[in-house]
């Protein structure tokens, strides 16, 4: 039951993907033609003529994106930490992130937690960690595992109650739960524009810790909890990422 999940035990996370080059004349030869073919449902989602117009979509698959971010928040005692880990180098943001999980998050009730996690956080992680010959942490790698014994939380999936046509953004659930909303600076389809444009990979860690923040409010919110005040938060200090 929700209510029995022990909030300590949780590793609360986001991701932030861009696509893997700033633009589509960067992208190599053959991960061109691939892109081709694998644009052929965006383009004519979204009524465009060429994959080049629909490449700054590439950032959420996996296989043409890649990991520019991954924010984690966890509670200790009543304080509620958030740390980041970002960059330009994948390999690196992805192995920091795995040595916390398996160091802190490897017991048998160690649980992530997500919003819409199952169906994009987890296994974006996962897949960029193959790419990257990295190991799987344990409480990620689902190989041969029952369905009892993986430890993944998906806020998205518990307020469907079992109802698999449902879509509800994170922004909603906040709203819903009067959690002040995470994208009040930016969103998720500005991340590309503000990482390869703008060149601010700092305004999106900042937009991210927002987003681990809200995901373990409404978790708390769901288990009938009262939500953290702000004197409760804690963030990591980082160097600034140039």
């Amino acid at each position: 039951m929700l209510s029995t999940i022990k909030t300590e035990s949780i590793l609360f996370l986001d991701i932030e993907t861009v696509p893997a080059y700033p633009d589509y004349k960067s992208v190599p030869q053959h991960f061109k033609k691939l892109w081709d073919h694998k644009s052929k449902f965006i383009r004519k989602e979204k009524e465009s003529d060429s994959p080049a117009e629909v490449y700054r979509s590439a950032g959420i698959y996996a296989e043409f994106g890649k990991i520019i971010c991954i924010s984690v928040g966890y509670l200790r005692g009543n304080q509620f930490r958030i740390k980041s880990f970002a960059g330009h180098d994948e390999k690196v943001i992805l192995s920091d992130f795995s040595k916390l999980a398996v160091r802190y998050f490897n017991k048998k009730d160690s649980l992530l937690c997500a919003h819409n996690g199952k169906e994009f956080d987890f296994p974006f992680i996962g897949r960029r960690m193959l790419i990257h010959g990295l190991p799987i942490p344990p409480i990620l790698d689902l190989a041969g595992k029952k369905p009892w014994e993986v430890h993944l939380l998906d806020t998205m999936e518990l307020w469907k109650f079992g109802d698999y046509k449902s879509y509800t953004s994170l922004t909603l659930l906040a709203a819903l739960f009067e959690i002040p909303t995470p994208k009040d600076d930016i969103d998720g389809s500005m991340v590309c524009q503000v990482y390869w444009d703008e060149k601010n990979l700092n305004r999106i860690i900042r937009y991210c810790q927002k987003d681990v923040l809200t995901v373990a409010q409404i978790l708390l919110r769901m288990q009938g909890k009262p939500m953290m005040t702000p004197e409760q938060v804690s963030v990591a200090e980082e160097k600034p990422v140039i």
